[in-house]
């Protein structure tokens, strides 16, 4: 099973960014950690700061994947376009945001994403996106 984690602007500040929100893990140590975890799957990963990329790889990842875990960060609140494209492609993808958007800034609040997505994954830190994964194995 391939799965792979799509993570938006500011994510590659993980560890460094606002610790008491985002934790002070960063996320190569905590990918390396999801392989470890899920030995049998191949975890692929793509991070950028620019929407057009995003799109891109949820085009490409949405051919060859069998389940996308995506955070698309502030991008989730402003991009019709990676909302757009999740609808357009076949690969299942869940929302994964590392703080509780809901108890934040209001702007937080709205999502282009979310009704697109087969799920949404929130508040839980990193431990969202192992929850995620863990979605795409029980449903195969």
């Amino acid at each position: 099973m391939k799965i792979a984690i799509i993570n938006g602007p500011n994510l590659n500040l993980l560890g460094q960014r606002e610790p008491g929100i985002y934790g002070s893990q960063g996320f190569d140590s905590f990918l390396e950690a999801m392989r470890a975890r899920f030995p049998d799957l191949t975890i692929q990963y793509f991070q950028s700061n620019v929407e057009g990329e995003l799109v891109n790889a949820l085009q490409r990842f949405g051919n060859e994947a069998d389940g996308i875990v995506l955070n698309p960060a502030a991008y989730t609140h402003t991009s019709v376009a990676i909302g757009d494209c999740i609808a357009a492609i076949k690969t299942p993808v869940v929302e994964v945001h590392i703080s509780n958007v809901h108890a934040r800034e209001d702007f937080r609040k709205l999502s282009h994403v979310s009704a697109k997505a087969a799920g949404t994954i929130c508040g839980l830190g990193l431990d969202g996106y192992r929850l995620a994964i863990e979605y795409f194995i029980n449903r195969s």
